[in-house]
């Protein structure tokens, strides 16, 4: 099977047993530019093609006017145009003196949310798609095992508290050398720079540790999976 196909699979598998979409959904992607980002808005722009159930989808990138850090929207507007998507270009900052004590890396990413969600409720979505996949969701359910004493995650769904809106993750049972071998046969683009203040971060430690997992048992993600999920319950 090849990997287009493979992760076609399990995107459609992901939709169903989590229960990502429904008749009449409107979905707002949240698309950074990064590969992960852009392998959902073109899966979920080709299942908006499909005529049960039936959803409308479009994107939205955000830019942080403070933060020098830059993607080529002019080819994710180009995209997007190929894919039939409507490409929302929104802004926002922030001001870093509100609460010193966070990083810039945790009040970017609050306000890119924030604008993002606002704009969902404003103009009649229901729900937001992430880019998540199955890495991240289990780097994040380690994380908090190994640092927070608690067995949360990402999960594939999730209802907001302050927001009339869903979050669902259709990619979460893709693993994210699947998605990397992909985006390379697609001819993804790079963005143009890196985050001035990416640096490496326990995420990354723990991410690593995944790998290592791996190694040692290469069915590893699939026991944690469903461990993870018992937890849930």
């Amino acid at each position: 099977m090849s990997v287009q196909k493979n992760i076609l699979r399990k995107f459609n598998k992901g939709c169903v047993n989590y229960g990502l979409l429904n008749d009449g959904d409107r979905i707002l992607i949240a698309l950074s530019g990064g590969k992960d980002s852009l392998m959902l808005c073109k899966l979920l722009a080709e299942r908006a093609r499909i005529f049960s159930p039936k959803i409308e989808v479009e994107a939205a990138h955000v830019i942080m006017e403070n933060i020098p850090y830059e993607t080529d929207c002019s080819w994710l507007e180009s995209f997007c145009q190929g894919l039939g998507v409507k490409l929302n270009i929104l802004k926002s900052r922030f001001d870093e003196s509100t609460d010193p004590r966070k990083t810039h890396c945790f009040l970017c990413a609050w306000n890119r949310r924030k604008t993002l969600f606002t704009y969902a409720a404003e103009h009649g979505f229901n729900k937001v798609a992430l880019g998540h996949h199955q890495d991240d969701i289990l780097v994040t359910w380690l994380m908090n095992i190994t640092f927070e004493g608690n067995c949360g995650t990402m999960m594939p769904k999730m209802p907001m508290e302050h927001y009339p809106l869903e979050i669902i993750r259709p990619l979460c049972l893709v693993d994210e050398k699947s998605i990397k071998e992909a985006a390379d046969m697609l001819g993804f683009a790079e963005q143009k720079r890196k985050c001035p203040y990416e640096t490496a971060t326990k995420r990354t430690q723990i991410s690593h540790l995944l790998k290592d997992i791996e190694q040692l048992n290469p069915e590893a993600r699939y026991s944690m999976w469903l461990a993870m999920e018992k937890a849930q319950k």
